[in-house]
Parts: C-alpha cells; structure tokens; sequence
C-alpha cells in the first residue's frame, strides 16, 4: 500500500511544457502578511538530480517575481527562507501565475501557461487520489486496532481496487493527454517502478505528439525504451569501454570472451546495499573463480580516491571500471541503470542469462550454470 501511495504523491511533484521562446515572468502572491524582505529562491536540478540555484528574490507586501528566458520547459522549484516545502512548477516561457497562503505553500495554485495549467488539472485529480488512499490507510489501522479482522479485510480488497483505478487513471490521463508533458513524466514513472509491461509503455510513449517526443525527458525516455530491449535477459548485452583504477581503458568483451560466467556489477563506494552486497559476491567469486566465474564491477562514484579505498577496502579482486560520473555515467545509461545495486550476469557468449541476483540467489545461479 505504501509504495502505491508514495508513487501517487511523487506524480504529484511532476510538470510539463510549452513552445514559444519570449521570455518568462513568474509573478507569485502569498496571502498572511508574509514579512517583507524574506528571500524567495528558484532552484531546478542539475545533470545529477542535486537542486542549483537559478535565481533569487526577496518578498514586498506579499509579492516576489522572477524574470528570465527558458529555452525548454523544465521542472523547477521556489523555496522560501523559514518557510517548509517548496512550490513544483515549470518554467517556461510565457506569464506564469503563483499564489498560496504563507503557511500552505505546498497547496499553490499556478496558472498562465498551457502546461503549467494541464499540470494543476492532473494534480488536482492526483489529490483527491491520495486523499482517498490516505483515509483508507486510517480505516485500515482503526480497524486493525479493534481487532476487527472482516473491515481490515474488506478495506484490502478495496485498496487493492483502489490501486488499479490508481493505474487506469494515470493511463488514461496519457492518452487523453499526448500533447502534456506531464504524460511523457507519467510514463517514465509506470516504467521505472515496473507498474505496466513494457510493451504497454511503448504504446503509450508511442502516442505522445512529436513535440513531447522531441523534449528533454521525452528523448530520454525513448532512449531509455531503447535500451531496455537490449538489457532483457536473452538479449546480448551491449558492449562497453571505460577507464580502468590505473587509467588504462577496459571494454566488457574484454572480460566474457575469458570467462564462462560474468557478473557486470553496477555499484558505488557510497551505496550502502551495494556495500553490504560486496562480501556476498567477494564469497561467491572466490568459490567459483576456478570454475569460470568472473565479477567486472562498474562504480558509479564521482570521486576516483573513494573508488579505489572501497575496492581495496571490500577485497574486490576482479577489474573495475567507473567514468567517476555518477548516474550520468555512459554505461549506466546504457543499461538503463537509476538505482544501485544492479547486475547482470551473462554467459560465455556475452548472453544475459540473468539479472539484479543478490544474497543466496547469486550463488544458486552460478553454482546451477557452473557444476
């Protein structure tokens, strides 16, 4: 239930889009008396997801504006200074409308542009989703508190309906909605949380107008629908090069063309569970190494002395391989990689045989494939 909920509310974070380049104002107006001279920041995010500042202002008698010119809609936030949460809206260029009380800024209303007000529709509907969800959830635990097992059972069923109606809303919203850029976030999220199969997605990716295809997020998720198809298993898996600890540069056959077996490690020094993963596939190497088992592991730190402390640190004696970029790291793009750990394990002819095995899965695979 958590998961279904939390995935409604994160929709609730997400925007779209227009076209005509003349420049932006966004004019904002808080009700309460909000003190004056309060700092008003415009933040969006980087190539690494981490908030930038874009600009800064300061509120008079309840106005703040910003002014500017986008070349593309983008998602973008405003914070206040002393004030909790932020207000999601897309800068684009055009009049852009804010308002909200100083103490629900959370609750703003934004109008103006054409994608700014197809977002408000679907986060209004959104709402009433997640307030729904929301009052379930307490019937749920004042039944479970009573010990009243029949309501707690019949609210499940009516959850379990409630989630379905949850998908087909966001479904149809896309495709009564190709030319949002809401609908092209909408599918990135079905497909990142796996909610439908991927050839449902790509029919709705496939429906969007050119002008959605062509954004930013529309580009990235065809690449993305792409890529998917060449990381399932029974697919060859894509071959790739990169800088070794030592600066030399290894690629991925360089590695299945000696082994019978090849775990393509997706990790980071800073990822606790890959951390905690790294003894079990330390194990697992040194019991089957002899057998034709090999590990290629694939950082994606930012920070090469990190890198290699943690290599030396976990006992990680196989080749290894990072462009120190994070997420943004060319393989992990081209494995479709947004959380660690990942992995892929792929026989002898480079075939993904399986995928993402951790903890006693991993060596039950190699040990059936191995012995």
């Amino acid at each position: 239930m958590k998961r279904v909920f939390t995935g409604i509310l994160g929709l609730v974070l997400l925007a779209s889009c227009n076209s005509e380049p003349k420049g932006y104002t966004i004019s904002g107006t808080i009700s309460g008396e909000p003190d004056n001279g309060l700092k008003v920041f415009l933040k969006t995010t980087d190539s690494l997801n981490q908030l930038i500042d874009i600009d800064t202002t300061t509120i008079e008698n309840g106005l703040f504006a910003f002014a500017g010119n986008q070349a593309e809609p983008k998602l973008h936030y405003i914070f206040i200074e002393q004030t909790r949460g932020n207000v999601p809206l897309v800068v684009e260029n055009g009049d852009i409308e804010i308002s909200f009380p100083k103490d629900s800024i959370s609750f703003a209303k934004i109008s103006g542009t054409a994608q700014n007000d197809m977002f408000m529709n679907f986060l209004t509907e959104s709402r009433k989703l997640s307030d729904r969800a929301l009052s379930m959830q307490n019937d749920m635990r004042m039944a479970a508190q009573q010990m009243d097992t029949a309501t707690v059972t019949a609210l499940r069923e009516e959850f379990i309906e409630f989630q379905e109606e949850a998908k087909n809303f966001n479904v149809d919203y896309v495709k009564n909605n190709p030319n949002a850029l809401i609908s092209v976030l909408i599918i990135g999220n079905m497909m990142a949380s796996k909610a439908l199969p991927l050839d449902e997605v790509k029919t709705l990716f496939d429906g969007l107008t050119p002008e959605m295809k062509a954004t930013e997020p529309g580009k990235k998720l065809e690449e993305q629908l792409e890529n998917m198809k060449s990381t399932d298993i029974g697919a060859i898996a894509p071959d790739f090069s990169a800088p070794t600890p030592d600066g030399n540069v290894l690629a991925l056959s360089d590695v299945t063309g000696k082994s019978k077996l090849t775990l393509v490690d997706f990790w980071a020094a800073w990822c606790r569970p890959c951390r905690a993963e790294n003894p079990n596939i330390v194990s697992v190497y040194n019991k089957y190494k002899d057998k034709g088992f090999n590990v290629l592991g694939v950082s994606l730190d930012t920070q090469a002395e990190l890198w290699k402390n943690a290599i030396e640190s976990d006992g990680l004696a196989w080749s290894h391989i990072s462009n120190l970029q994070r997420f943004n790291d060319p393989v992990a793009r081209l494995y479709n990689i947004d959380a660690i750990p990942a992995a892929f394990l792929l026989d002898e002819n480079g075939v993904i045989v399986a995928k993402n095995l951790r903890g006693p899965a991993l060596e039950e695979k190699v040990a059936e494939l191995l012995n």
